[in-house]
């Protein structure tokens, strides 16, 4: 055995045998977590603010709009699948800083796409680019791995509420990076993928560099451990390599129904907003109040959840969606205050369904398994996403915005019944 393998051995055992360690790694993944979500929050805005406008630059028609949307999170499903195996392989400090630097060198070839105005590069690079959105998403499960039942919820608050500082800045970088990328000599509406590629790859060196030892790696140690100490009586019923069926069906369900009602209608809203004389600036800022609605609340969304209960959280995400569609579709065109609340709810409808969704599927896993069904569940969420960024641009093409939203609200309310049947079998929460 070679001294390294040995020291890294050694070193697990060291976790294995202390919960004060235990304790101390668990704080320190989260610090690490919020620094790379910082970064990789900043990337996730570029696509949502000018990628369909970007689009419709480049193609000259409204008909196509939802492309860039669909095309990242398309993107985005293989990568969750990708990152999800890897990290169930190596831990989650090679899976996720693997899926960040992806995301980066997919935005650098959006940058490129626009200067050439090559529209096959563009789609290509779009579907890289969505590596970057999978993968932060994927970051809120690190944080988990040595979470108590009692912690998880908060836990993945504090990853999605980090995301916040740059998602919010992001959109509002764009008349900023718009200057800046004309500056250099590119188009103006690939200035904040040049944003992108930067803090993609720096989220993808703060987790390569720092996330050690792997949250995961020591997470599965300990859980062996646990199942090897013939000290410990297991109940006769309970299997720890077992999983709840019910579970995993109603957060895959949850998370799915909002993230397609999120998309679908946050697609179309700057191109709708455009058509009724808005700007960049306009845009930027009500996609900046979206994307705030989206990660801000997570501090008290993952309270909550923890302390009223998952069923009870999620049931109140398909309400608020159904009111930010609501809203949506009633708004005038010219109106920046009703469209901005819209924009606020239907963040909110999602931050409370993602939270709930995350929290029930990791109750119904375990560690033997969990890598790999959270990627699962989260490329169903990624392929609903392409789904909306398709539709979405179609719906309103041939119907209208209000349509779109109304549509989309009445949509999210069919998670109520999968609960109610889920919640039937009491959620079993292992190792």
């Amino acid at each position: 055995m070679s001294h390294k393998k040995e020291n890294s051995i050694n070193n697990l055992q060291s976790y294995i045998n202390s919960p004060e360690k235990q304790r101390a790694l668990y704080r320190r993944t989260l610090v690490i977590v919020v620094l790379s979500q910082i970064f990789g929050g900043a990337g996730l805005a570029a696509g949502i603010t000018v990628g369909a406008l970007l689009a419709q630059d480049m193609l000259g028609t409204d008909s196509f709009t939802g492309v860039p949307t669909a095309l990242f999170t398309l993107g985005s499903a293989g990568a969750a699948l990708l990152v999800g195996r890897l990290s169930e392989r190596f831990g989650r400090r090679l899976g996720l800083a693997a899926g960040f630097l992806a995301g980066g060198i997919g935005a650098i070839g959006v940058v490129v796409s626009a200067i050439t105005n090559n529209i096959f590069l563009l789609f290509v690079s779009l579907l890289i680019y969505g590596s970057g959105s999978a993968t932060n998403l994927q970051a809120r499960y690190a944080g988990t791995d040595l979470a108590s039942p009692k912690q998880r919820a908060t836990a993945i608050s504090i990853a999605m509420v980090s995301t916040t500082f740059g998602a919010v800045a992001g959109p509002n970088l764009v008349d900023v990076m718009g200057e800046f990328a004309m500056r250099i000599g590119v188009p103006a509406l690939s200035g904040p993928f040049i944003l992108a590629a930067a803090t993609y790859i720096l989220a993808s060196l703060v987790l390569l560099v720092l996330l050690r030892p792997d949250p995961l790696i020591v997470a599965k140690a300990i859980a062996d451990e646990k199942r090897n100490n013939k000290n410990i009586l297991l109940d006769s019923n309970t299997n720890s390599l077992t999983f709840n069926k019910r579970g995993i069906v109603a957060s895959a369900t949850l998370m799915v129904l909002t993230q397609l009602v999120m998309v679908a209608i946050m697609t179309m809203t700057p191109v709708h907003m455009g058509e009724h004389g808005h700007g960049l600036s306009e845009v930027g800022m009500i996609i900046g109040f979206h994307v705030g609605a989206m990660y801000l609340p997570s501090l008290l969304t993952g309270v909550l959840v923890d302390r009223i209960g998952r069923i009870y959280m999620a049931m109140a995400a398909g309400v608020t969606l159904l009111a930010a569609g609501v809203l949506a579709a009633m708004a005038p065109g010219e109106s920046m205050t009703l469209l901005t609340l819209a924009l606020i709810l239907l963040g909110l409808g999602w931050n409370f369904g993602l939270i709930s969704g995350t929290a029930i599927l990791v109750d119904s896993t375990n560690t033997a398994n969990r890598a790999k069904m959270q990627g699962t569940v989260d490329v169903l969420v990624a392929l609903s996403g392409a789904s909306g960024g398709v539709l979405s641009g179609v719906v309103v093409a041939n119907t209208s915005y209000a349509t779109l939203s109304i549509a989309g609200g009445i949509l999210s309310l069919f998670l109520i019944p999968v609960l109610i049947w889920s919640n039937s079998k009491r959620v079993k929460v292992t190792a």
